[in-house]
Order: C-alpha cells, then structure tokens, then sequence
C-alpha cells in the first residue's frame, strides 16, 4: 500500500513514512493510492476490537516497517470496552456508540494510542520523533496519555488559552515526560496554523523529526475506522439493513474515517455529520461553497473548529457522500441534555448531544428506515461544569478520569508565533 498527497505534488510513501511525517512535503494530506474492498463476513470470526482492527488495518501496512508489529499494536492500543447502548428504550432505532470509555474519556484514545504505539515501533534513539498536537479539547489529553512513557517519541500539545474546560486544561497540561503543554494565546484555528507553519519550515521539521497526531495525521484516522467498522457490523448482524451514522465532528476527521470505513465496503449507510454553532461544513452542505472562517466559541468546545483540516480529504471524495449536516448551537445542546436525561436518565456531553439532537430533528419515516448509530464523543464528566446544572445532579468521574484531579500541572504560555514554538522544541525545553 502507498500513499499520496491529496495536492499530487509529493511521492508515493509508505504507511511508516505517512505516519512519521504527518504532512505531505507539499502541504497536503496522505490518503491510501488504493483502498481495499472487504465483505462483511470478513471479520465473523474476529471476537474483539483488536483483533478486528487488526484484520482490517492490515492491508493499508501491507510492505511497511509496520506490517509485522501491526496486531500487536491494536491489540494494546484498543484494550477497553466499546459498548453500544439504548439510551431511551422508547426509540429503539437510536443506538448510542460509547467511544470514551478508554483513560482519557475520549473518542481521541482510539488513535492516539494507535499512533504512539506505531510511533515507537518504527522510530529510535538516533531517530526520535517529536509530535505536534494542536488540540481543541480532548486530541491532548489523548496524546499525553499516550506519550507518556514513550520511548522514542515525545508529545508537544498547544491548547488554545480560554477556550477549553478547567478539566480539559488540567488533563492536557498533567503528564511527565516526554509531553510538554502549551498554552497559546488565541484560538483552536490559531494552534492549527501554528503547527501546519511547523511543518512547512523544513529545517525546523528535519531538526525535530516532526511529526503530527492531529487527524490530518493518517495515522489518526485509520484507527477510527475500526470502531465504526464493529458497530456497523453489529447491528448488520443483527437487522440485515446498514445502520446510518450521526458523527459529531469540529475538525472533520472522526466523519471522514467513517467515510472511509464505509468505501472500504463496510455495511454503513448514511453519515450524517453533527456540528455545533462554527457553520463552516453546514454552510458548505447547503450552498456547496467552502470557506474557512474564525471559530466561535461553543458549549461542544472540542468541536469549535471553523477550517477543518480533513475538508481536504473530504473535497476529492465528494460531497454527495455526507447525506446531512445539522448544525446545532449552545441553546439545542442544552436543551437535548435537558430532554435526554428526563426521558430516559441518559447523561450525554455537549457534543454528544449534538448528535442526539440531529437525529431529533430528523422525520421519522427517515428515523424508522434503519438504525441510527450516534457517537458519545467524550465522558459527561468532561464537562460537569455546564452538565451538572442542567440535569440537577452531581456527577461521578471513573477512575482514570478522577486520577487526573490529583496529578501535577505542567504548562508554559506562548504566543501564537513560530519563533516562540521552536524555542519550546529546543533540548532542554519541550519534553
């Protein structure tokens, strides 16, 4: 398997040398040259979501330095549970996908263990990697969780000042080394630039082995897929009709992976995508015009993303492949919170409730067509300063979750300029 630029002015790489560059010499991103085409009974016999993982990454690291540790790999990096529930027994059709339930509390824990995990297969001592994270949320804390021990690669995480939760903030800015925290004086879009400008400085990249664990990151997203790829085989299973997806999404990678999962020959039907008051993708949807703008702050602050990055994935497959776009701003968010846990004592986070509120507004004759998988993007407890009011009740924090509260914070402020990024990267500073 190879991979190319969607901006078709690099070479043709393997997946080892997609991962540890991140980003395409010229600026773009890495998507398979070919993707394998898998039928359904493919994965009877695998019994967890290692297993299946494995079997369905194997040929996009067919004839890489990763083909031989690939099992291995998803067997640690995917170890916890991935339950599918009915949160309102009244509405059957709507399955929720709990994608938190790994030690961040995050969907982000699928790739960002993947990535680390294959980061330390293919790097060493003499030729370490550093990983650039710009996050709006949860992608840090998924990736000091999963950097710290490393080996041979460290974690640089930028986090946009103000923007985030006080939890999210402490459970970015928590984990020893290799992982350093910046905090940056501006916006989620700002941290992004930042990081691209990173990597387009090719001394700067050459110097530091960088690399990325943001979704433009193929690494990011190819993992993603094997959790739509369980849950869509589940319910296949069971009703003989493909499920639609309701995927709430900010930077566009969690959908685009559906997507992928989906051309691959997984039985998924329609993808919907969820997305909070930033209207980039909703505007596009509708008027078929793309245009990035600033972000806006939101209550599903993980999501507050007004240029997602993996647009440019998603522009050459076309934009008849996402059937909706619902944008749903702070007001419905709190509402759904509201209307779910009365209805059925489900507790859903703010972008959660995104996609339970898109799948609200659909008709029901469309409701009733199939089973609709919504994601659970992140824990509630993530976010109990805005869910604990509106639902009347204290919330309890899983373990991992609550050993966060007593570790240690690390974080160093920054301007949203290069010069002061690169002083971090320097020895003795970062990691």
């Amino acid at each position: 398997m190879r991979y190319r630029s969607t901006r078709g002015q690099a070479p043709l790489v393997s997946a080892d040398q997609a991962l540890r560059a991140g980003v395409a010499p010229d600026g773009g991103l890495y998507l398979p040259q070919t993707l394998p085409q898998f039928e359904p009974d493919a994965f009877a016999e695998d019994q967890d979501l290692g297993a299946l993982a494995g079997r369905l990454l194997r040929p996009f690291f067919a004839d890489s330095a990763l083909a031989d540790s690939l099992p291995g790999i998803c067997a640690s990096a995917f170890d916890f549970p991935l339950p599918l529930v009915t949160p309102d027994p009244a509405e059957p059709g709507l399955q929720v996908l709990e994608l938190f339930h790994g030690p961040t509390g995050a969907f982000k824990d699928f790739g960002a263990r993947f990535l680390f995990r294959a980061f330390d297969a293919i790097a060493n001592p003499d030729n370490p990697i550093t990983v650039l994270a710009a996050t709006s949320g949860d992608t840090g804390g998924a990736v000091g969780c999963a950097a710290e021990g490393a080996r041979h690669a460290r974690a640089v995480i930028l986090f946009p000042k103000g923007r985030i939760s006080a939890f999210q903030e402490r459970q970015l800015c928590c984990w020893r080394d290799p992982v350093t925290a910046l905090r940056v004086n501006d916006d989620f879009d700002a941290c992004q630039r930042l990081v691209k400008t990173a990597f387009a400085d090719k001394a700067l990249s050459a110097r530091h082995g960088l690399s990325s664990a943001n979704s433009i990151s193929i690494g990011r997203l190819l993992p993603q897929m094997a959790y739509w790829a369980q849950a869509s085989l589940e319910i296949f299973a069971r009703t003989g009709t493909r499920p639609g997806l309701i995927v709430p999404t900010g930077n566009l990678g969690n959908g685009f992976a559906a997507l992928l999962a989906r051309a691959c020959g997984l039985p998924i039907g329609p993808v919907v995508l969820a997305t909070n008051a930033n209207a980039t993708l909703s505007d596009w949807h509708a008027s078929g015009q793309y245009t990035a703008r600033q972000s806006i702050a939101t209550l599903a602050n993980a999501m507050d993303v007004g240029a997602p990055s993996n647009f440019e994935r998603l522009s050459g497959f076309g934009a008849d492949l996402v059937e909706d776009v619902v944008r749903v701003d702070d007001a419905a968010i709190r509402q759904r919170i509201v209307s779910t846990h009365a209805a059925s004592g489900y507790i859903a986070c703010p972008h959660t409730a995104t996609a339970l509120e898109a799948y609200a507004r659909m008709a029901p004759a469309r409701r009733a067509e199939r089973v609709w998988i919504a994601a659970a993007t992140a824990h509630p407890c993530k976010f109990a300063d805005a869910v604990e009011p509106l639902i009347g009740q204290r919330l309890t924090p899983p373990p991992s979750l609550a050993e966060v509260l007593q570790r240690p914070v690390r974080l160093t402020d920054i301007a949203a300029r290069l010069d002061e990024l690169a002083a971090q990267l320097e020895p003795g500073r970062a990691g």
